[in-house]
C-alpha cells in the first residue's frame, strides 16, 4: 500500500512540474491554484478509510512535498531568479510573472492554497483519521505541525519576491535616485533643522512612490487579502532597512579615510530612516523588525559620524524635529504641495488599504515597541486619507529646486 501511495505522489509531483513546464502561460498566471489543487484532489478521491487510517502522515507529508514543489514552480516564476536548484535544472518554464500584477496574482495564489483550499481539502482526510485515533490522538499536533511547515514553504516565496524587488529597486535606478552613501556626502554644510523644506532624499521619496504602486496594484490584485497586503509591505519595507543595515559598501564609504563628513549627512540619514517608519506607521503594516533595524541603522550612522568628528550632540536636533519634518513631507508627497515639479513617470500614489481585522502579522503590533521611535496619532495621516479617498490625481516627487531640471 505504502509503495502504491509513493507511486501515486510520484505521478502527482510529474503533473506539477509539468504544469510549469507545459501548461499555457496564462492560465498559469491566472489559474496555478486551480491546477494546483486539481492535482491534490486527484490524489486525495483515490484514498481508502484504510489508506487514510494507517497513512495519513505519509499522506500530509507527500502533499507538502508537493506544495514545496509549487512553490519552487512560482519562484522560478519570478523575474530575476537565477537559482536553478529551485526545479530541475534542465527544466524551462513556459510562463514569467512580468509586471506586479502578474507576480501578486502568483503569491495570492499561494496563500489561497496554504490558508484555504489545502486545508479545506485535508479535512476530510483529517475527519476520518481522528475517528481511527479516538480522543486524545496526536492528529491535531500533526496537522498543526503540517500547517506550519506550509507557512515555511509561503515564507520562501514571499520572501524570495521582496529581496528580489528590493534588489532591483536598488540596483537599477541611476543618477539621484540611486541608492548610495554617497549621497550623504553631497551636502551644502547647512543644517537640515534650518530649512523648512527639509525633506527626504530622492532615493527614499521614490521608494514611497514604488510602495504606493505596489500597494494600489495589490488592493486590485489581492481584493479581500488585506493581511496578505500588509505582510507584503512590511516585509517589503524590512527587507529595504536590512539590506542598508547589512550592505558593507553602504557603510565603507563613511569609513573611508579620505571622506570628510559633515553633521547635514547624518541629519539627512536619520531623516531618511524616520520617514521608512512614518510610511510604515501611516499604512498600518509597522512592524517590531522595522523598527529595530531603523533604530540599529542610526546607531550605526551616529558612531560612523563620530569617529569623523561630528559631535551628535550638538549635529543633531531634537527627536521630535525628526518625527514632524517625516510626516510633513509624507503630507507633502501625498497633496503635492512642494515648490519642485519633479516627478518619477513610473511610480504612483498608494492607496493604504485598511481593514479593522484583528487577524494581523504577529509581529505588527510595534508602533509603540520601542521608545525611541514615537508612535504616530491618527490626525496625523490625514494626507493618507486623502489619498485613499482618490483625491490625488498625479505623483509628485520633490527634490533639491536647483536641481529640479535633472531627471532620475
Amino acid at each position: 500500500m505504502e509503495e502504491i501511495l509513493d507511486l501515486n505522489f510520484r505521478r502527482a509531483r510529474r503533473r506539477v512540474v509539468e504544469m510549469g513546464r507545459e501548461g499555457d502561460p496564462e492560465v498559469m498566471l491566472t489559474s496555478s491554484a486551480k491546477v494546483f489543487m486539481s492535482v491534490i484532489k486527484d490524489n486525495l478521491d483515490q484514498l481508502t478509510p484504510m489508506a487514510i487510517s494507517h497513512f495519513g502522515g505519509i499522506v500530509l507529508n507527500k502533499i507538502l512535498q508537493l506544495f514545496d514543489r509549487y512553490v519552487d514552480i512560482l519562484i522560478k516564476a519570478l523575474p530575476n531568479t537565477e537559482d536553478d536548484s529551485l526545479v530541475d535544472s534542465k527544466e524551462h518554464l513556459n510562463f514569467r510573472a512580468e509586471t506586479d500584477s502578474q507576480q501578486l496574482a502568483l503569491i495570492g495564489a499561494a496563500y489561497s492554497v496554504s490558508d484555504e483550499l489545502l486545508p479545506v481539502a485535508v479535512s476530510q482526510f483529517f475527519n476520518l483519521q481522528s475517528e481511527k485515533e479516538g480522543p486524545g490522538g496526536g492528529v491535531n499536533l500533526e496537522y498543526k505541525d503540517w500547517k506550519r511547515h506550509l507557512g515555511h514553504s509561503l515564507d520562501r516565496l514571499r520572501d524570495h519576491f521582496c529581496r528580489q524587488y528590493v534588489l532591483n529597486f536598488v540596483y537599477s535606478r541611476e543618477g539621484e535616485a540611486r541608492l548610495d552613501a554617497r549621497m550623504y556626502l553631497q551636502g551644502k554644510g547647512d543644517d537640515l533643522f534650518w530649512d523648512p523644506e527639509a525633506l527626504p532624499s530622492y532615493p527614499f521619496q521614490a521608494l514611497f512612490g514604488r510602495l504606493q504602486q505596489l500597494a494600489s496594484v495589490a488592493g486590485d490584485v489581492l481584493l479581500g487579502k488585506e493581511k496578505v497586503q500588509k505582510i507584503l509591505l512590511s516585509r517589503l519595507t524590512e527587507t529595504v532597512v536590512m539590506w542598508l543595515s547589512d550592505e558593507q559598501e553602504f557603510w565603507e564609504v563613511f569609513e573611508n579615510d579620505t571622506v570628510q563628513l559633515q553633521p547635514s549627512g547624518l541629519q539627512q540619514l536619520i531623516l531618511d530612516m524616520r520617514f521608512i517608519v512614518e510610511i510604515a506607521v501611516c499604512g498600518r503594516y509597522s512592524t517590531r523588525t522595522i523598527h529595530q533595524l531603523v533604530s540599529a541603522i542610526i546607531m550605526h550612522a551616529i558612531r560612523a559620524f563620530s569617529a569623523k568628528g561630528i559631535d551628535p550632540q550638538s549635529a543633531l536636533p531634537e527627536d521630535e524635529w525628526f518625527v514632524d519634518t517625516a510626516k510633513a513631507a509624507i503630507s507633502k508627497l501625498v497633496q503635492g504641495t512642494s515648490g519642485s515639479d519633479m516627478s518619477d513617470e513610473h511610480d504612483e500614489h498608494i492607496i493604504l488599504h485598511d481593514d479593522d481585522d484583528e487577524d494581523e502579522e504577529e509581529e505588527s503590533d510595534s508602533e509603540e515597541s520601542t521608545d525611541s521611535i514615537p508612535s504616530l496619532d491618527e490626525s496625523s495621516c490625514d494626507s493618507f486619507a486623502s489619498a485613499v479617498a482618490g483625491e490625488i490625481e498625479s505623483p509628485v516627487y520633490f527634490t533639491d529646486p536647483d536641481e529640479s531640471d535633472q531627471q532620475p
